[in-house]
């Protein structure tokens, strides 16, 4: 029955169809051809049917709506449209949203009704694992762009209903669909309400992605540091909302935000949780050394070379002069060389095809290695700093972390240039002052260093055992600090 059935490929209409509704619905849609309407009888009433051709799914359309309405038998119009998971809309703007999102408007002209029907082509990808944020050990499923399964991924690991969602239409041409996310009983409802009212402050053409409204809803929108973290993996973004935090996804991007957050946050990893607590400690105490290497090493070599020679150990004194010697511009244009060439070469590898974007690889190589020495341009030992920079750079489990860290290394470096290791400390300091005065939605971003928090410690510098961590971090803002019982009460060799 279904095969013989064929929507029509033109408008076939009565132009003077008796409808308030429609009226407004034509004027709406009028300038674009992809707006379908379709008429038809049935026991005596005529049924309007206006859509989006390019939005609505056209074999659901059939299955679901036409064929039970045209061609099977029916108790009657309009007392069975409820059994079709139809919705009687009398807000005319209701039914323009409607029709741009997937929507069907049938339209019974003689009782002058207007009822609403879902039917959105399936255009989501399948779930993958994110490109961004590997794991060895853990899940490896991740976001998508489409709102609800993102929100069903998130369901089916917290079954609680506790679980809570609250939506908003952000962008007044886009209306992109967006949640806010949290655990009732958890989460301060406090934050709940910041979030939403800095969201109603939100008034621009277009809402993309989370990247839009994170700039929209940060504390701090000139300072360097990100002050929500940005994942595509559901694993984490669970266990931020079983930690109190809160959850922002939109629309049309695999990327949901998290807040509030602490600069401590961005150097953890769902591999850290994952893996037995020794290991965990020490690749996360890894992390942070990574960090102070990667923001003052290139300002400390400037430093040394340019005022400090004294601290030189003698055996290395002349192997540096060798390979300085020939240089014939200061050490911070050596510098600010490199580390360009660097940006350059991973901006030129991210923007390539994969295909291409291998070979950058290689020719960043021979750039980067034997031709610059060999031409005089740079010394052996600034192609060790910068190597040794670059990947500790990369250290971090965060994108927007790395940024910032790569963005630092620069002042940093003119301030040595320029008073040596005292121009250096005084940008560290100014750096450090930085993260004890920014906050997140209420939260200190260096918490728990500034104020100090010394239980939250467990779960900073170190991974302590899971089964220590029995209380939610304090800076998160839980209204119920207490995660779990004793759960080792149990006793070595106790009698079964």
């Amino acid at each position: 029955m279904m095969k013989k059935f064929r929507l029509p490929t033109s408008n076939s209409v009565n132009k003077e169809v008796p409808c308030s509704g429609y009226q407004i619905i034509k004027a709406a849609f009028q300038h674009t051809e992809d707006f379908k309407e379709l008429e038809f009888k049935r026991d005596n009433t005529t049924l309007l049917f206006c859509f989006l051709e390019t939005l609505i799914s056209e074999e659901k359309l059939k299955e679901y709506l036409l064929i039970p309405l045209l061609l099977e038998d029916f108790k009657g119009i309009p007392d069975e449209l409820e059994s079709l998971n139809g919705k009687k809309v009398d807000n005319p703007d209701k039914l323009i949203s409607g029709i741009l999102n997937g929507g069907n408007v049938l339209f019974l002209c003689e009782r002058d009704e207007a009822w609403l029907f879902s039917f959105p082509k399936d255009l989501q990808r399948s779930i993958q694992e994110p490109v961004n944020e590997g794991v060895v050990r853990g899940p490896h499923d991740g976001f998508v762009e489409n709102l609800d399964t993102n929100i069903s991924q998130l369901r089916l690991r917290i079954k609680s209903p506790e679980f809570k969602v609250k939506y908003h239409e952000l962008g007044d041409k886009t209306k992109t669909k967006t949640a806010v996310i949290y655990m009732k009983g958890i989460a301060d409802e406090k934050i709940v309400k910041e979030v939403e009212r800095r969201l109603s402050y939100i008034s621009t053409d277009m809402i993309l992605s989370p990247g839009y409204i994170e700039e929209f809803i940060e504390d701090d929108p000139f300072s360097l540091f990100p002050q929500l973290i940005n994942t595509e993996r559901p694993d984490r973004a669970m266990a931020n909302l079983m930690e109190g935090r809160i959850i922002i996804i939109g629309e049309g991007s695999p990327t949901a935000l998290i807040l509030p957050v602490t600069f401590f946050a961005f150097y953890q990893s769902s591999d850290d949780y994952n893996s037995r607590w020794i290991p965990s400690t020490f690749i996360r105490m890894l992390r942070y050394v990574s960090f102070l290497i990667a923001i003052t090493l290139p300002a400390f070599y400037i430093a040394i070379i340019a005022y400090h020679l004294e601290v030189i150990p003698h055996e290395l004194i002349l192997p540096l002069k060798g390979s300085v010697e020939g240089i014939p511009y200061p050490p911070l244009l050596e510098a600010f060389f490199m580390e360009i060439t660097i940006e350059l070469i991973r901006e030129a590898g991210i923007r390539l095809p994969k295909p291409i974007g291998q070979t950058i690889g290689i020719v960043g190589g021979l750039v980067i290695g034997d031709a610059v020495v060999s031409a005089g341009l740079i010394s052996n030992i600034m192609i060790v700093i910068v190597a040794l920079t670059a990947i500790s750079a990369f250290v971090v489990p965060s994108n927007e972390m790395s940024t910032t860290v790569r963005l630092i290394r620069f002042p940093l470096m003119i301030m040595a240039s320029i008073l040596g290791f005292v121009g250096l400390t005084f940008g560290l300091i100014f750096v450090f002052i930085k993260l004890c005065k920014l906050e997140s939605f209420g939260v200190p971003y260096f918490s728990p260093l500034a104020p100090l928090q010394v239980r939250d410690l467990k779960d900073t510098f170190l991974r302590m055992p899971l089964w220590k961590m029995d209380e939610r971090p304090r800076n998160s803002l839980t209204v119920n600090i207490k995660r779990q019982r004793d759960s080792r009460g149990w006793k070595k060799n106790e009698p079964r």
